[in-house]
């Protein structure tokens, strides 16, 4: 027993020296920022034991080393998925006083690590000036944090909390935009008390597509301020999408805080326990932040053509799965939208394909991210068409414009034009059920050139039997041949309208909403809140865009209200369809819940398309 035990240990000291001989790094850190006359803490720390040679920088006349360097001795063990991985560190800690005021830059030290010279990186650290409103207490020098460790000397006692003590700024980085530029709204929070939480509910912005973007909120740093040095923390930021032109009002939110305050009630242990700590009482605090406007800016005139509502920094970049095929093979077609801006709210481009090629919906994939400066990343576009006749075919060049917002102006990047050489594949277009199209080669009648009338043995009726006029005679021709000229002009009227790829698409627009609504019904059952208003808004755009027969590229608000009133739609009819889009919108990009809820949507977008349908 005793030699497995030793075994298994000799086993575990191997994988723990294989895991340390790893990458070894040399790092510096310290304070971004702190006060004038004030001591901190710079440490130098190498991920090794094996050392020589350390060397310091020149920390220059603006700090004075007061301690250091002292050196100190760590080491880890962690056993992660049955692998052991062990870390060994040394640290070199000096104790400076920033002595002038500014920014300044420390430079990198040295240091010989297993037999490598290395160098850390620099360091950049702002002194601040003493806070000038509470002279000899500990200014900016404040440790307290969210989650609460000890509260600093501005802190009030007996529950009193200035707006001076704790308050919440409220900025945006530009004040005048354009429609559908991004805006990134920023709440910073100043504070010199013990702030344990802090809670916010985010009303509605009117006029604004609202998107939270995700932070990972660090340490508090040091901010001088109005005379006075706080702890600060980046709270929370949003990115905002003007849809609206003129004043928008960004109104006053307010916060609630629960700050850790010093209490003079007597110290029992029973009260010490339930408040967590000797002396100190948890005390809510509500803030409110001050109200922005927006000056909002509608886009230039003169817009081009297949202008879809970009506003950024856009490339445009095609490609196709094949120029050499058969009949009745399929083709795709991929466009790729990559920048930064309203990408979201990007309406899809338009793609001429030849009159003898059945297309199908394009299928979009959005692939990008939230950042401050919008929504980076690309939209990937596939349009997938069938040719069903053999011959030379040329797709056209793609265009796609929008509103470039570093030279104020319109840009259209086209793409390269594609030709298409079709060979004749097997199968025939005959035997395909295309909607909208009608065959166009000749048929051909082979190995028919003799044809039996009837053949066995003959057999005759009496004479009168079957004579002119009488009742079979109206049932096996007269009936029949009514019946096939029936059909022939069914047929015919048939083929007539499919021929009409508007007219076919406007017939179908209702089964086609209806269709997409049961599937935002399930979704709904699912609590799929994101799939299911995505799934109502592209029924609601589809339906208007098939019964209007506009593409969905050049639809607005504005001409959907305008088409709909000249087919006898009265306002309210076309509010109560843009609200349904509205509310939408806002579900998809919008923080918080859409009033009503999925249901309420459900039903306003059924109820809406059903009075339409009824229009001509």
């Amino acid at each position: 027993m005793k030699k497995i035990l030793y075994l298994f240990v000799m086993l575990v000291a191997v994988a723990m020296q294989v895991r340390a001989a790893g990458d070894v790094s040399f790092t510096a850190s310290a304070p971004k920022a702190v006060v004038k006359g004030k001591q901190f803490r710079l440490s130098y720390t190498v991920t090794t034991q094996k050392v020589k040679d350390f060397r310091a920088p020149s920390f220059g006349d603006a700090f004075e080393v007061l301690m250091g360097p002292s050196q100190s001795h760590s080491s880890s063990t962690s056993i992660v998925n049955g692998e052991v991985s062990s870390t060994s560190t040394i640290t070199y800690t000096y104790i400076l006083l920033g002595t002038e005021e500014g920014e300044y830059s420390i430079p990198a030290a040295t240091i010989v690590a297993n037999g490598e010279s290395l160098s850390s990186n620099t360091l950049k650290i702002k002194v601040l000036p003493p806070d000038q409103t509470a002279p000899g207490q500990q200014g900016g020098s404040a440790t307290g944090r969210r989650g609460g460790t000890s509260p600093s000397a501005s802190s009030s006692s007996g529950g009193q909390i200035s707006d001076r003590d704790l308050f919440i700024t409220a900025t945006v980085n530009k004040a005048n935009v354009f429609e559908q530029e991004a805006i990134l709204l920023t709440y910073k929070v100043y504070f010199l008390v013990n702030l344990r939480s802090l809670e916010i509910k985010m009303p509605d912005l009117k006029g604004f597509h609202t998107q939270e973007v995700e932070l990972q909120r660090g340490e508090p740093q040091l901010e001088h301020y109005n005379g006075r040095n706080y702890n600060t923390i980046v709270w929370s930021q949003y990115v905002l999408f003007p849809q609206q032109t003129g004043k928008l009002e960004i109104p006053s939110i307010n916060f609630e805080g629960v700050v850790a305050v010093r209490t003079q009630r007597s110290m029992d242990p029973f009260d010490i326990f339930m408040n967590g700590g000797a002396g100190y009482v948890d005390v809510r605090k509500t803030i409110s932040t001050p109200k922005l406007t927006v000056n909002v800016s509608p886009l230039p005139a003169g817009k081009p053509a297949g202008f879809s509502g970009g506003v950024g920094e856009f490339k445009l970049n095609s490609s196709i799965s094949t120029t050499d095929l058969k009949t009745n093979d399929a083709v795709t077609l991929k466009l790729e939208i990559s920048g930064v801006g309203n990408m979201k709210l990007i309406g899809t481009p338009e793609v001429q394909w030849p009159q003898d090629f059945e297309t199908y919906d394009p299928k979009v994939d959005n692939k990008f991210s939230l950042t401050r400066a919008g929504l980076s990343g690309k939209k990937v576009i596939e349009y997938l068409a069938i040719p069903r006749h053999a011959g030379t075919f040329t797709v056209p060049a793609v265009e796609f414009s929008y509103f470039d917002l570093k030279t104020k102006s319109y840009q259209t990047l086209t793409t390269q034009p594609y030709t298409l050489q079709v060979a004749k594949g097997e199968g025939s277009a005959e035997g395909t059920v295309v909607s909208g199209y009608t065959n166009k080669e000749d048929l051909k009648l082979i190995g028919q050139d003799i044809r039996y009338i009837k053949t066995g043995e003959v057999s005759f009726q009496p004479r009168g039997r079957f004579l002119l006029g009488s009742v079979a005679c109206w049932l096996w021709y007269v009936v029949p041949l009514l019946l096939f000229l029936a059909v022939v002009l069914v047929h015919r009227k048939r083929a007539a309208e499919n021929a009409d790829l508007a007219r076919v698409k406007t017939r179908k627009a209702n089964k086609v909403a209806v269709r997409r609504l049961k599937l935002a019904a399930k979704l709904m059952r699912e609590d799929k809140k994101e799939a299911f208003y995505d799934e109502v808004l592209k029924a609601s755009w589809g339906y208007v865009s098939d019964k209007l027969g506009i593409p969905v590229a050049r639809l607005t608000k504005d001409n959907i209200e305008q088409e709909l009133t000249s087919r006898g739609a009265d306002k309210a009819l076309c509010d109560e369809f843009l609200g349904v889009l509205g509310q939408c919108e806002f579900a998809r990009y919008a923080p918080g819940a859409v009033a009503g809820g999925m249901e309420q949507v459900y039903e306003s977008a059924a109820t809406v398309i059903g009075k339409l349908e009824k229009l001509k």
